[in-house]
Order: structure tokens, then C-alpha cells, then sequence
């Protein structure tokens, strides 16, 4: 059980790694079709994020990954799931969540993460994020779902950078 529980959380954040993470997605992709109830995934992306490990070293990075994953998991449901996709990416799946409510939770969450400074070392930092939602689709894998998602994070940043 320890070493289950080793092998499915990330090991600076306190929550779920990719591999728990996907197994979860679909999990929750197959109970949405069979239940055919709507549920979503936001996919977020950490913004200047090497910036912020050249400016303030790499504790303050761990700082900042830290608060998105403290911020994430204080603004889910129990029924909602967080987890630590890789680098400075993270996934939420939100269950019994239409498209339009994604959008909604997904602006509430990045507004969460840029309002609270991050305190290292005396300094202090904000963070911004891109994120994308999708919302799951007949016969999606957890794959495609994730794919759909990242694309839709590509757009906002670029739209963000313009």
C-alpha cells in the first residue's frame, strides 16, 4: 500500500502524478458515458514559469507549485479530482460539469491562483496560468480528452501573449 501509494503521488505535491491522474480521467470519462452525465477537464499551465525559477531559484518554483496545488484542491469539490500532470502542468476533472460550467470554475480557479501572493524568502511573487477545458466526448479516451484540453491551454496562452 506504501508503495502504491509512492508510485501514484507526485513527489513534491501533495496530490495525484500523471499516471494516478489519467487512471482517474478514465475512470470518470467511462461513469459519464455510461451515466451520460456531462463532465470536464481543465488543463493548466503555469505561465513564465522558468522565469520564476531564474529570478528567485529553484525553492521559489517549488514555492509557486505548491500554491497551485494547495490553491486547486482548497477551490474543488470532494467529487473533483487535481493532479500533478508534469513540469508546471496540472489537470482538473470536474465531474457532473457541462462545458459552460467548465469555463466558469476554470476562470475561478486562475483568478484564485493570481490573487494570493507567494511568500519565499521574504520575497514575494504572483502567478498567472493558461488553462484550456474540454468537455468529454462518446467514445473519448482519457488521451484524447487530455490532448483536446492541452490544445485548448495552447490557445488561451497565445491569446494571453497578444
Amino acid at each position: 500500500v506504501h508503495l502504491e501509494r509512492l508510485a501514484d503521488h507526485d513527489t513534491l505535491v501533495p496530490i495525484p502524478n500523471r499516471r494516478a491522474f489519467v487512471r482517474e480521467l478514465s475512470r470518470v470519462i467511462s461513469y459519464s458515458q455510461r451515466y451520460d452525465t456531462p463532465a470536464s477537464l481543465i488543463y493548466f499551465d503555469l505561465n513564465n514559469f522558468k522565469q520564476i525559477n531564474d529570478d528567485h531559484g529553484h525553492a521559489a518554483g517549488d514555492a509557486a507549485l505548491l500554491h497551485v496545488a494547495d490553491t486547486l484542491l482548497e477551490n474543488l469539490r470532494e467529487s473533483d479530482a487535481v493532479g500533478r500532470l508534469g513540469g508546471d502542468e496540472f489537470g482538473v476533472i470536474l465531474s457532473h460539469t457541462d462545458a459552460e460550467q467548465a469555463q466558469v470554475k476554470a476562470r475561478q480557479l486562475e483568478g484564485a491562483i493570481k490573487a494570493k501572493a507567494i511568500d519565499h524568502e521574504g520575497q514575494q511573487f504572483t502567478i498567472t496560468v493558461a488553462y484550456g477545458t474540454t468537455t468529454f466526448k462518446r467514445g473519448e479516451s482519457a488521451q484524447q480528452a487530455m490532448a483536446a484540453a492541452d490544445r485548448a491551454m495552447y490557445q488561451n496562452k497565445s491569446a494571453q501573449r497578444s
